[in-house]
């Protein structure tokens, strides 16, 4: 199981090869979020998003043997890309497994970083299938999105820094506002804020009707989606929680924020106007649940984690166009 002692040894493992992201503010996103708005900008992590985190600390915990034979992932894109950027570096091959319907930018990244990209159609065919049959004849070691201990400890690393770096602006208390699909990320910086900073909370952000972690969260067992796709927040549309990460969430989340894309949409284009960073969709519904739901918020400070930017032109030119 992930714990705070796997987040530290990560981040040894991580210094030198990851970027401590920003925490940025701004008075105008003060005024609309009506509190103290703080923004985790992992948008502007290498590869693009959080996920290089988790890529890197599971390709350099595997045993030196295991890892030449190479790795394997399946992934919408971010996860996908941290992992090629990881394997690449450490100069082992790795196959990506991404759906059809993933945005061309994040399967072009993940080409451009060295990985065999092998596309399925997300609604007839198995990713999981297609894994272990490839893996199976390959000799390669899948590396889980989200239910996978190291992985779940180099997304914990965001919390460490969030912890420092809030302090250093004075932040003791705080509601910590997180993008979360598998909820890799999200378990991660609530072991990590748990023992670093006990004042924080962390609250799981989703799209309309890929509500899984929050209707886990209320009744208490793991909740399913009904669909597959259908959101643009492609980045964090997941069957479900991890069997590994909603236990964490349940005994250390607080409930769940909806947002619609509608709101990641205008989330997108306020965070490009007042802090300068280009936020995908899915990496964007912390940044609006802190925005546009402050009813559902406790404290009057809050953190929002805008956990990656590899969108589409087209998409984030529709989010200018409509909110810019």
């Amino acid at each position: 199981m992930a714990s705070i002692e796997m987040i530290v040894a990560a981040r040894a493992r991580l210094r030198g090869h990851i970027r401590r992201t920003p925490l940025l503010s701004s008075p105008f996103l003060n005024e609309i979020a009506g509190r103290r708005l703080f923004v985790k900008a992992e948008c502007l992590q290498h590869s693009g998003s959080f996920k290089f985190r988790g890529g890197w600390s599971a390709v350099s915990g595997l045993d030196p043997a295991v890892r030449s034979k190479g790795v394997i992932a399946f992934s919408s894109g971010n996860h996908a890309q941290g992992v090629a950027l990881a394997a690449k570096l450490h100069n082992v091959p790795s196959v990506i497994i991404m759906p059809r319907d993933a945005p061309k930018l994040k399967i072009a990244n993940t080409r451009a970083f060295g990985a065999e990209v092998v596309l399925y159609d997300r609604v007839n065919e198995d990713r999981d299938e297609i894994g272990a049959r490839l893996s199976a004849e390959r000799g390669l070691t899948l590396i889980k999105p989200f239910d996978e201990p190291l992985v779940i400890a180099g997304q914990g690393t965001t919390g460490l820094e969030i912890s420092e770096q809030a302090g250093e602006e004075g932040v003791t208390s705080a509601e910590v506002l997180v993008p979360c699909g598998g909820g890799g990320l999200t378990s991660g910086i609530a072991l990590a804020l748990e023992a670093s900073s006990p004042g924080f909370r962390v609250r799981p952000c989703e799209p309309r009707d890929f509500d899984d972690t929050t209707r886990s969260l209320a009744s208490g067992r793991i909740e399913r989606n009904a669909a597959v796709s259908g959101s643009i927040c492609d980045a964090i549309v997941t069957p479900q929680p991890g069997n590994i990460t909603f236990p964490i969430l349940k005994r250390l989340a607080g409930a769940g924020i909806v947002v619609t894309d509608e709101e990641a949409l205008r989330a997108m284009a306020l965070a490009f106007s007042r802090l300068k960073i280009v936020v995908e969709p899915g990496g964007a519904v912390a940044l609006a649940a802190a925005l546009f739901h402050g009813d559902a918020l406790e404290s009057d400070t809050v953190i929002a984690v805008t956990s990656g930017g590899n969108v589409d032109s087209d998409i984030f030119a529709m989010a200018l166009e409509r909110f810019g």
